[in-house]
């Protein structure tokens, strides 16, 4: 079986947004993981707004989660994925007790690329999109009340950016002692684009804008830029977040050197 490099690009940016006062989402952005040359993780989470120390949440889990991928024996198999959503589970659950904080929270959405291979697992209503062929693609299921009708055909999806029960979570990383994450897999082309977000993001933006965006900016900097920007000239009510990810190539593994990976984020916490 061929050794796959991807050549890959990426770039992340949060923002506490036009309304709320504390930034509670948290992104990871890795150069490599378990020390490989042809792997690289991915992150955006959700603090819970209506809990305590949504903040603390996303980001505890996120460093859970990467500890428990990238402690040098992970395979990339739905087995290890669940067991580093189980460490980042049950150390939130216990932060919350810690704390003395009642119930902490957070949704969590990673990606994997592995060789030529994307690795998801998803908890909460984050969402990943994969643009390709100028078309984007939402590859996530919401685990929210209204996801729920959206799968029961019961509200057609373009009525869930709309709803009033949008935001109220059916699974979440932290409020009980056992979560099951949403595992998939899907093989990457050359060119294609990988967007995680917030739902501060993606609440004010259609799935096919995701696809417009990356047509038109001119480095992968400017995709999480262009959309956060968007996202709070729409007045968003929520936290923004986004990671991009741009496969610029998938070449043989065969001498490979570190100086094709760019990456760049920005961080923000607090209004100032």
């Amino acid at each position: 079986m061929r050794k796959v490099m991807p050549v890959v690009e990426s770039s992340g940016l949060s923002h506490v947004g036009p309304v709320r006062e504390d930034n509670q989402d948290s992104i990871h952005l890795s150069n490599g993981l378990c020390d490989s040359e042809t792997s690289r993780l991915f992150v955006v989470a959700d603090g819970m707004g209506g809990y305590s120390h949504g903040d603390i949440a996303s980001s505890l889990a996120i460093q859970k989660l990467v500890e428990g991928l990238d402690n040098g024996k992970t395979k990339m198999s739905p087995r290890s994925f669940q067991r580093g959503v189980d460490r980042a589970n049950l150390s939130v659950y216990k932060k919350a007790q810690q704390l003395g904080a009642g119930r902490m929270g957070t949704t969590l959405t990673a990606a994997i690329i592995s060789g030529e291979d994307l690795h998801l697992i998803h908890v909460g209503d984050c969402r990943a999109y994969l643009v390709r062929d100028r078309r984007s693609i939402c590859l996530t299921s919401d685990h929210t009340a209204v996801g729920d009708l959206v799968r029961a055909k019961l509200i057609p999806p373009g009525k869930v950016r709309t709803h009033a029960q949008r935001s109220i979570l059916t699974r979440a990383i932290g409020t009980g002692l056992f979560v099951r994450p949403d595992i998939s897999r899907l093989r990457l082309q050359h060119d294609d684009h990988l967007i995680l977000c917030s739902d501060g993001v993606w609440s004010v933006i259609q799935d096919d804008e995701f696809a417009d965006i990356v047509e038109n900016s001119l480095a992968i900097d400017q995709v999480s830029k262009n959309l956060v920007n968007l996202a709070i000239q729409r007045e968003t009510d929520d936290n923004v977040s986004v990671v991009a990810v741009h496969i610029r190539e998938l070449r043989p593994a065969t001498g490979v050197s570190q100086d094709w990976v760019k990456e760049s984020w920005f961080f923000s916490r607090k209004k100032r």
